[in-house]
């Protein structure tokens, strides 16, 4: 089966005057290249934001909505596959309406492929000229450009940072965190692999069967919102190897290795045996296979589990201010072999994209909105939760007498505690609450502001690090020897860095999509049996007919796709570290 070949692309100058024919409901409208965006907005609008990462439907409110509200006269109206179910159902759903939304953020390769050759996105380079933000990260943009034949798509968490760095600032993407106090009380057992973790977290849980308020606590707790083409839960343990996915393989970040996720002794198949090791001992939170990310995350909140593979997870919810000053927190534990992977600075952008619905009534307001994203104000407002975001100055930080950012008081409690109440004149509210739901990044929070000379994020700021002295993080240097977990990583050659390429497959034809959907389903449903399965031979026999069904469905054709793609982006990856140097 052949993947659906790319256009052929002649990128038009920049510098030519431009006019763009898009279509709408009404008519077709000739848009005349503009040097600047209105400086005000008279009328009120509402836009429909398709977000494939938004962990939140409806209107955008708070702090985030009044800033957007006070530029641009403008409110975002959320549309979350997430939270509607998963999947590309309703992305389908819309697509096929011929309006997928005012605002669009969405993956590269077949999805973005499928708006523009759709007509269901703009060409926005009649408004690049007064794009001055975006315009800083110009060969992001170009490179895009060429690939869609146009500006239909503008690049996240663009950076000038060198694509062989990594990206995360201080805290890798993945890891192996847990509770650190109940680790310490075990006596810094020596963890060699993966496996090795089970009879750790046996006695840690056995320790502490229940929270201070008698909540059974796991040291595992499952959920099934974001699975895709398998069992998301069981690709996280790969990353602690350096492997992540693309389709159905799992490649390693320097390209040495390729695995089929349902090759009996790859990473995917080993986590799922520790899941099964795991539930059989009881480690295993019960409600997994029935509840969603939301409440995990307040699991994590309230003490009741004790791992996690990812630090904005396990740390953003519970190394709160009072529970770190009280000994209490997940920090980043040593295992011999793992190889961590870290995503290199995307020098085109990263996966997800930004678009301007062809259907946009104001698609010049739209575009000044993304604009703004680019722009100090945006990268330090805009970017998601997860990736370090510090919130508007004057809100969670000011400048200093020398120029350098420090928190307010709220600042310390967003970034302590993990949440604070917002002023009336900001909107009100909860502070996570009224972040951008659209949970995408522009600016790379790593990337260095000018203004300052700083990151973006906060926790590379010397004034948050004056702030964040307590006995986990003391006793936890002085167990390892460094100060942050990249720097642990780094200095113990446990880091392997994927460099930032910006590569996306080209998609599925059909026929292909047809039978990835099929298989997948069958992966994702199977997986979840094995990891409960009640004895070794059931999972062994699940194992095998997940494999033989999968097969039977036309999995080799998909693979072989998912393996050609793997290749090109190593590929991919080797031209961005030459055109860089």
């Amino acid at each position: 089966m052949k993947r659906r070949s790319a256009l052929a692309i002649l990128a038009a100058s920049a510098a030519a005057p431009v006019v763009l024919t898009s279509c709408t409901d009404s008519a077709q409208e000739e848009v005349q290249e503009i040097d600047a965006f209105r400086q005000s907005w008279d009328e009120e609008i509402t836009i429909d934001v398709f977000a494939v990462l938004a962990n939140y439907m409806g209107m955008q409110e708070g702090w985030f909505a009044k800033l957007v509200k006070d530029k641009f006269n403008m409110r975002l109206n959320i549309i979350a596959p997430n939270v509607a179910g998963g999947g590309d159902t309703l992305f389908n759903t819309r697509v096929s309406a011929g309006d997928l939304g005012d605002l669009v953020v969405t993956t590269k390769g077949t999805q973005m492929r499928e708006l523009v050759d759709g007509g269901l996105v703009l060409d926005v380079t009649p408004y690049y000229p007064a794009m001055e933000n975006l315009g800083r990260y110009d060969a992001a943009v170009q490179h895009l450009g060429e690939e869609y034949g146009g500006l239909y798509a503008l690049p996240t968490q663009v950076s000038s940072i060198k694509p062989w760095e990594p990206s995360e600032g201080v805290d890798p993407t993945f890891g192996t965190y847990l509770r650190w106090d109940f680790f310490a009380e075990q006596g810094y057992p020596q963890i060699g692999t993966l496996e090795d973790l089970l009879p750790v977290l046996a006695r840690m849980q056995a320790a502490h069967p229940t929270t201070d308020d008698g909540r059974p606590v796991y040291a595992l707790s499952l959920f099934k919102d974001w699975d895709g083409n398998m069992m998301v839960m069981a690709k996280q343990p790969a990353c602690l190897y350096g492997y992540d996915e693309m389709g159905f393989v799992l490649a390693k970040a320097d390209g040495s290795d390729y695995q089929s996720i349902l090759d009996p002794d790859s990473q995917y198949v080993r986590a799922l045996r520790f899941y099964y090791e795991a539930n059989k001992l009881g480690l295993v939170d019960p409600e997994s296979t029935t509840q969603n990310f939301d409440t995990v995350n307040a699991k994590y909140q309230n003490g009741q589990v004790l791992l996690s593979w990812w630090p904005w997870l396990a740390q953003a919810a519970f190394n709160t201010d009072a529970n770190l000053d009280a000994g209490k927190g997940f920090m980043l534990t040593p295992v011999d072999d793992q190889v961590v992977y870290s995503y290199g600075a995307e020098a085109y952008g990263a996966t997800q994209v930004f678009a301007v619905g062809s259907q946009a009534e104001d698609p010049e307001r739209i575009a000044a909105f993304l604009d703004w994203l680019y722009s100090a104000e945006g990268a330090y407002s805009g970017a998601n939760q997860t990736a370090g975001a510090s919130g508007p100055r004057g809100l969670t930080w000011e400048l200093d007498p020398a120029g350098a950012p420090v928190p307010t008081a709220v600042g310390e409690q967003v970034y302590l505690e993990g949440d604070a109440d917002v002023p009336a004149d900001w909107g009100g509210g909860k502070y996570t609450a009224g972040a951008s739901a659209l949970n995408t990044t522009s600016v790379l929070p790593a990337d260095i502001d000018p203004a300052t000379n700083l990151p973006y994020s906060y926790k590379s700021w010397p004034s948050y690090q004056a702030l964040t002295g307590n006995p986990v993080q003391e006793d936890w240097t002085a167990r390892t020897g460094a100060t942050t977990a990249m720097e642990y990583l780094r200095d113990s050659g446990q880091l392997l860095v994927g460099a930032g390429a910006g590569y996306a497959s080209s998609g599925d034809d059909s026929l292909l999509e047809t039978t990835r959907n099929q298989v997948k389903a069958v992966i994702v449903q199977m997986s979840w049996q094995m990891a409960f399965a009640r004895d070794d031979a059931q999972f062994e026999s699940l194992l095998t007919e997940m494999r033989q069904t999968a097969e039977g469905l036309g999995y080799a054709d998909v693979l072989e796709a998912d393996m050609a793609d793997a290749r090109a982006q190593s590929e991919a990856r080797e031209a961005v570290v030459e055109a860089f140097r």
